[in-house]
Formats: C-alpha cells, structure tokens, sequence
C-alpha cells in the first residue's frame, strides 16, 4: 500500500504530457527532431521516452522527455573525428 502511496507522489509531481505535447516539448525544449508518431513507434518498438497510461492514452513524464532527449545529443566536438574517437 505505501509503495502505491509513493508512486502516486511522484506522478503528481511531475509533468505529463500526452503524445502530442510530448512531441512539441522534445522539439522546442530540446531541439530534437520528434512527433507523435514516432514517439508512438518507438513505445512499440522500444527505445523511447518512459511512459504512462493513463486509461486508452499515453502520457510522458517531462524529466523521462529530457532524460530521452539528452541521451540523443552528442558532447561538443570542435571536428567529426571526435565523435569517431568515442564510439570505437
């Protein structure tokens, strides 16, 4: 019973953001290319943004959108053969 006491705290205190907005808040926060559909592909697939369901629909906390979103953008380089360097 706590424990579900404990979840219900931390979901009223984050942002959830259905599909949509999720979408626009990766792209205007972050930069990030992102829509709806492919957050709703990658729900499917895997690899994408913690979420939710709240009844039919999704909803994306906004610390699991920038947790997400910053796992997609690379350090700062000053020339591509950094990037090369760190994935081998």
């Amino acid at each position: 019973m706590a424990e579900h006491l404990l979840e219900a705290e931390r979901a009223r205190a984050e942002s959830l953001l259905r599909r949509e907005q999720a979408a626009e808040y990766v792209r205007d926060i972050w930069g990030v290319p992102c829509s709806p559909n492919t957050l709703a592909k990658l729900a499917s697939l895997g690899g994408g943004p913690e979420y939710r369901r709240i009844g039919r629909h999704p909803h994306y906390p906004s610390n699991a959108l920038d947790r997400w979103a910053a796992s997609k953008i690379s350090r700062r380089v000053s020339r591509a053969s950094e990037l090369r360097e760190v994935a081998l």
